[in-house]
């Protein structure tokens, strides 16, 4: 057996505790750049646009006249469109999980599925638009509607929901499993009453960052041709409607020739980020009240 000296085995100690050291500074001066770019960011929209915020601009229509000019559609819009995305993008995602983790058989198959869907979330949102477009758009003429809308960006973030839900099913402790079977509940009993509730707050955790990425996207709505036009308050899923993003396209295209437009993207940026604020805060709260129970 080797013996170290005591003076070499004091160096190699200081030099981890070096690399340690170095390697703490340099993962905090990543994140303090990240933090630094961001709240410069938000500070610099928060100038530009509160001042345009007042209640006829969230209430009124879209108007040429910057003056004038309202989001009401947009917000309503943003939120049918997640009416939309919420149901379609948590049903199927969840159940894709719990088949894939729960019934699939392990095989060639079900590894060429789950890699597939992996690769699925590192697809360009504009590929979706793509999609979305050819799909809903013309092959099935839903036109530029909420629900052509919502579907596309429903597959948008499916691959981050099944891929988070199939985490948080394997993250259930087995013994929780094991003993509903052994009390002589079917393997659905235990799927719903034991393996779901456990898994409940992983699960939500990345329906709450899907959401989040589908209602800041624009490409895909770019694509499948949403307007941010004077149109009429969208009151269903079959309605025309523009949404929060596109709205904040068109008018930061629209600033070079009327400065105005940036200082209308900016406001409309702020309410896009208290919407998003407002609505993962349920979500959170939801999440944390099953974190409790389970």
């Amino acid at each position: 057996m080797r013996y170290l000296d005591p003076t070499q085995v004091s160096r190699r100690m200081n030099g981890r505790i070096v690399k340690n050291k170095s390697a703490k500074g340099l993962f905090f001066l990543a994140t303090l750049f990240g933090l630094i770019v961001l709240a410069v960011l938000i500070y610099r929209v928060v100038v530009d646009g509160i001042g345009w915020i007042d209640w006829s601009f969230l209430t009124g229509r879209q108007s040429h006249d910057p003056e004038r000019a309202g989001i009401m559609g947009a917000i309503l819009g943003t939120l049918w469109m997640m009416v939309v995305v919420a149901p379609v993008t948590l049903i199927l995602g969840i159940g894709t999980a719990i088949y894939l983790e729960l019934y699939a058989r392990k095989g060639r198959l079900q590894s060429f599925i789950q890699t597939n869907i992996a690769n699925l979330a590192g697809v360009p949102s504009i590929v979706y638009g793509i999609l979305g477009l050819t799909i809903f758009v013309r092959a099935m003429k839903m036109g530029n509607i909420v629900l052509a809308g919502g579907l596309t960006l429903s597959l948008l973030v499916l691959p981050i929901v099944i891929v988070a839900a199939q985490e948080a099913i394997r993250a259930v402790p087995s013994y929780l499993s094991e003993a509903s079977y052994g009390m002589g509940a079917t393997k659905w009993q235990t799927i719903k009453n034991i393996i779901l509730p456990a898994a409940l707050p992983g699960i939500l955790t990345g329906a709450i960052l899907a959401l989040s990425r589908a209602i800041g996207e624009t490409a895909p709505l770019t694509v499948i041709g949403i307007p941010a036009l004077i149109i009429p308050f969208p009151e269903g899923i079959f309605d025309k409607f523009t949404a929060l993003p596109m709205q904040i396209y068109y008018w930061t295209l629209d600033s070079s020739l009327v400065t105005e437009y940036a200082n209308l993207a900016a406001a409309t940026i702020v309410v896009l980020l208290i919407l998003l604020f407002l609505l993962n805060s349920v979500a959170i709260f939801i999440r944390n009240k099953f974190q409790q129970r389970y």
